[in-house]
């Protein structure tokens, strides 16, 4: 059988060739068992808004009603924040999200939660992949003598995730603040919850579609043009707000459709929450954020830390300190006052928020925030090359054979996750496998787009050369 390991957010493979009922059972089951260990007696599962989501999340509940463990199933798609929550209103020891969060359609996914109300930490994950059988050939109770026996309980999580946002943020200021929102759920599990917050949003892209039309859900611009021309063409919109599959990731707009990416909003949320709400506390930043953060940190006095890739050592820390912001690259961002958990549509309600409040446009505020750190821009390639070439470029980095790309020769060089190479303190790149796809990601951050450009193709043409 094949060996099941979790990557950096969850266990994720291809549908019908890895990604299998036997497979799913499997990860259910060393769950189960996982969860006997440390007596656990409650779990709520629910599913996006991919194939196969419903039957792969009635399969894992029914593996975990075989050990006597009480299920709570989520009715419907719901966003992987729904189910954080729902553990904690539940009292839950653990959730599960049949998800592939921003992978391609082909994927499917598993993700645990812990009782905290998000990702679990990297220990117990590597205790339930040790604990995953080669196969489970007990028969299975069905949902319906489960649900006599008390073991199945059916949760509106939307509900309770609507509920939750109503009370934390003035709805009624911000949709009454006359800004004009574009909303993109990229056929993700965001859709109907944004339909019942901001009902007077423009909505492309929300409707029940497993394929996503064949672009991976994951809200950066490349994979968001119809939302960049869309609000180009409507000059009545004054910003756009996207979310990947599982609605955990955030990417936003301007009013003149530029790109907003995730160092930006990041950049925005603390100098708003700083600034305007008056809370402090400890920074969290993964490893290829910009070092804007730091500079924006060590101007409000803020403690800041940066961790490997990956939101689960944000929520580590988050779990254990007073956290204000943490947040990553790709677009997930956790603040104060919510669970200790990437949330696409809360952190877009944040910045509209901001919006609404100080009666700014999002360019307006993007400003203020340059008048803090200085302008910069930031871009990423993903490399679909061969594994032995992507192999060789590793070794390369962690061997220090790139003394330059191109014209720009390496000052610096920092490893704590993956390998970022410094040309001056506004420009660097940086080169990581995936921890979630077979690619090599280039990352780069220059004073402008144009900059960020030659600093990608340079470091191509090196790495290829």
């Amino acid at each position: 059988m094949t060996k099941i390991k979790f990557g950096t957010d969850g266990w994720r493979a291809i549908i019908a060739k890895d990604y299998t009922i036997d497979n799913l059972m499997r990860v259910a089951e060393g769950t189960a068992r996982w969860l006997k260990e440390n007596k656990g007696t409650k779990v709520v599962i629910g599913h996006d808004c991919r194939f196969g989501g419903k039957m792969f999340a009635e399969k894992a509940a029914q593996v975990i009603g075989y050990h006597g463990i009480k299920v709570h199933l989520a009715q419907g798609f719901v966003s992987t924040p729904m189910v954080s929550l729902g553990v904690t209103k539940t009292k839950a020891d653990i959730g599960i999200v049949i998800t592939a969060s921003h992978n391609p359609p082909s994927y499917n996914g598993f993700k645990l939660k812990s009782s905290f109300g998000g990702p679990t930490i990297p220990k117990h994950i590597a205790e339930v992949e040790n604990l995953i059988p080669e196969e489970v050939t007990h028969k299975l109770p069905s949902l319906e003598d489960m649900h006599n026996d008390g073991l199945l309980n059916y949760i509106n999580l939307e509900d309770l995730y609507v509920s939750q946002v109503e009370d934390y943020f003035d709805m009624n200021a911000i949709r009454n603040s006359g800004i004009r929102l574009a909303y993109d759920a990229m056929y993700g599990a965001g859709q109907d919850a944004m339909k019942r917050l901001m009902p007077n949003a423009d909505f492309l892209h929300c409707d029940d579609n497993p394929s996503f039309r064949g672009q991976a859900p994951e809200p950066i611009h490349r994979n968001l043009q119809e939302l960049s021309q869309y609000i180009k063409d409507h000059e009545e919109i004054d910003c756009g707000l996207a979310n990947d599959g599982d609605a955990d990731r955030i990417g936003m707009y301007d009013g003149d459709g530029n790109f907003v990416d995730s160092h930006h909003l990041l950049l925005l949320l603390l100098y708003y929450l700083y600034n305007y709400k008056k809370e402090t506390g400890k920074v969290i930043i993964t490893f290829s954020v910009t070092d804007k953060m730091k500079k924006l940190c060590e101007k409000y006095g803020l403690e800041y830390e940066v961790t490997k890739i990956g939101f689960k050592y944000i929520a580590e820390i988050m779990t254990k300190e007073d956290v204000l912001v943490g947040g990553e690259e790709s677009g997930g961002i956790a603040a104060k006052g919510h669970i200790p958990e990437r949330d696409g549509i809360w952190m877009g309600l944040l910045i509209l928020e901001f919006m609404a409040k100080t009666g700014k446009s999002l360019k307006e505020l993007i400003a203020e925030v340059y008048a803090e750190v200085g302008p910069f821009s930031f871009d990423r390639d993903d490399l679909h090359i061969d594994e032995s070439i992507k192999q060789e470029i590793i070794q390369n980095c962690k061997a220090g054979k790139y003394t330059a790309f191109g014209d720009h020769k390496i000052i610096k060089t920092e490893d704590i996750d993956g390998y970022k190479f410094y040309f001056s303190d506004d420009e660097w790149v940086m080169i990581r496998p995936s921890g979630t796809e077979p690619v090599l990601r280039v990352y780069a951050q220059a004073p402008d787009a144009a900059g960020v450009r030659t600093l990608l193709d340079a470091t191509h043409a090196t790495l290829q050369g």
